[in-house]
């Protein structure tokens, strides 16, 4: 068992004389617990490679030079680099509970994580942050919190529960782990100073002046000044450098991400090129479990850094030593005197294939694998059985005949959408998808309340040409969102995933072809991570079989249903209109 994140174990009179034993390891008048020799030590701040020992007491490192240890390890003219902090990131994409989270990024050599479980809150509310939080104790791996301020995102979708500025304000100040509020999303709302947004942000001046990670793609201007002096400090959503560099200019750090759905990195990378990387930071905020197996975690994102044009050295500060300092965790991020000894050994600066992974100074993975990692307990039963609709039949998918329909376009890598028109395929009385020209039918149905309430629209860029595609990771009220060009299959589908009690499925003439249960809010299961990815692939080879083209399907349907990123999205509302905010009618 690892000690706490925010505090070191036992009492203050056990720490002081742990820290003095530190200082003594450090002058050199103990032996350290543990010793790397024989390797190069990448300093953080100076960009420098060292040939130094590390010397490791009590988790922590107490120096560098020349050191005796009880323990030494020879890495043999490997290089040495901090643990690789994932600066932002929605654990729930993941589908993995946390130990098994913690075995699929172990290996890759993130130590640490700043998690968004706005998923987990949209349908069990923080009440299920918690129950979340309380299954890393046993777990190898620091996970952080940014407490969810947008729950749910808009008044245009229905989410399972709701989370108040006083809660937001409680739970900062009860839970350890927690260092300030989620994106906040709501950027019109923000920018024009509306009353709710507002006392969301004042949450965190109330818990003790907490940082706000920030959520406002394509805003500039005018709208932007108000939205960064309201208090958000980040974000993750540029697509350009244009954008990015905007932002930058007014003291935002900017979150370059390199998910399975979004990537954004060959776009924003002239931004380190061209003005170094300060205020910057990596993340992955969304991967599938089968691209966590088969492209890795941070390694993957540094990995593509590089083959981008990126130095390693600029990379690397980005992997650690900022995102550390963004989220003000001062002992993380480096190796260093007094920082935590989470450290990877690395044969390059090319493929980033860490040979061995410390957590403080413990071994935690090695040779692509993990070691022994806890159990925790099974996820409470309250936490499962969140999916509720009622009996769906083709008629509740059925569109009016029209000449023309509003369009969804989705841009491949992009969460960002396309306001598209189009004519309309029209059969038995009814607009039809048309697969032909790659027109599909989307559906998103409320599945908390069982209130029948369903999205009816179509979708371009899938490039499906039979079946369904369903699934109840749904951004960001998780309902249940199905694409397909038959609607007696959607409705299959959505059936489907109630029996299971969520996750995603697969289905062609009314057959179930994939699927993959998550019956844990209809978002993560317990399953092992290798076969979670082995169905994950079954699922995506399926996509494929129905003629789907998209890279990560289900992970960008899942964003079709997102209500505040432009341009046009469908909730069980209806149909979105981002850039207004408003919705509008399917039918032209």
């Amino acid at each position: 068992m690892l000690p706490g994140p925010t505090h070191e174990p036992g009492t203050r009179r056990a720490r002081t004389e742990e820290l003095s034993r530190r200082l003594a390891v450090a002058r050199g008048e103990e032996a350290a617990d543990l010793v790397l020799t024989g390797g190069r030590v990448f300093s953080v701040f100076t960009n420098e490679f060292l040939e130094v020992d590390v010397a490791i007491s009590g988790g922590h490192v107490a120096g560098l030079g020349r050191y005796e240890g009880t323990e030494t390890v020879d890495v043999e003219g490997g290089i040495l680099v901090p643990g690789f902090i994932d600066g932002h990131l929605h654990v729930e994409s993941t589908k993995l509970v946390p130990d098994q989270f913690a075995r699929a990024v172990l290996p890759h050599g993130t130590t640490t994580a700043v998690i968004d479980p706005h998923e987990i809150a949209n349908v069990l509310g923080l009440a299920g942050v918690r129950e979340l939080l309380r299954r890393i104790d046993d777990v190898p791996i620091d996970v952080f919190v940014m407490v969810s301020s947008c729950v749910p995102a808009s008044r245009f979708e229905s989410s399972g529960a709701t989370v108040t500025p006083e809660e937001i304000a409680a739970f900062l100040r009860e839970e350890p782990r927690a260092l300030g509020v989620a994106e906040m999303m709501d950027f019109p709302g923000v920018a024009r100073g509306d009353p709710v947004a507002l006392a969301k942000i004042e949450a965190a001046y109330d818990a003790g002046d907490r940082h706000i990670d920030g959520h406002a793609p394509g805003l500039s201007g005018p709208a932007l000044n108000a939205y960064v002096a309201a208090g958000p400090a980040s974000d993750h959503e540029c697509t350009t450098q244009e954008e990015a560099l905007e932002k930058r200019r007014l003291g935002m750090w900017i979150m370059l991400r390199e998910g399975s759905a979004a990537r954004n990195l060959e776009a924003l990378l002239p931004l380190v090129r061209d003005h170094g990387p300060r205020n910057c930071l990596l993340c992955t905020d969304d991967r599938e479990p089968n691209d966590l197996r088969d492209e890795g975690h941070m390694d993957a994102v540094l990995r593509r850094a590089v083959a981008l044009g990126c130095p390693a050295e600029d990379a690397l500060v980005m992997a650690t030593l900022h995102a550390a300092r963004y989220h003000r965790l001062h002992r993380y991020g480096a190796i260093a005197p007094g920082s935590l000894a989470d450290i990877v050994l690395l044969d390059d600066l090319q493929r980033f294939a860490p040979a061995r992974v410390w957590k403080r100074g413990l071994l935690v993975a090695e040779d692509g694998r993990a070691l022994e990692i806890g159990s925790p307990p099974p996820m409470p039963d309250w936490m499962r059985g969140t999916v509720h609709v009622p009996e769906l039949t083709t008629e509740d998918f059925a569109v009016p005949a029209a000449d023309r329909v509003r369009v969804i376009g989705v841009r491949p890598g992009q969460i960002v959408t396309d306001a598209l028109e189009d004519d309309a395929l029209v059969r038995g009385g009814r607009s039809v998808a048309d697969p032909d020209r790659d027109l599909a039918k989307l559906a998103v149905v409320e599945r908390h309340a069982k209130t029948g309430r369903i999205g009816v629209g179509f979708a371009r860029g899938f490039g499906i040409r039979r079946g369904a595609l369903a699934s109840t990771h749904a951004h960001d009220a998780h309902n249940i969102v199905a694409l397909g060009v038959d609607d007696e299959d959607m409705a299959v589908a959505v059936r489907r995933l109630a029996e299971i009690g969520g996750g995603q499925v697969a289905v062609a003439h009314g057959d179930v072809l994939a699927e993959l249960p998550c019956p844990i809010g209809g978002l993560l299961t317990e399953l092992v991570f290798e076969e979670v990815a082995d169905r994950f692939d079954l699922l995506e080879s399926s996509a494929r079989e129905l003629g789907v083209t998209l890279r990560a399907p289900f992970m960008a349907m899942s964003f079709l249903a997102l209500s505040v990123i432009g341009d046009l999205k469908l909730t069980d509302h209806g149909l979105l209109d981002t850039v207004r905010f408003e919705l509008v009618p399917v039918v032209l």
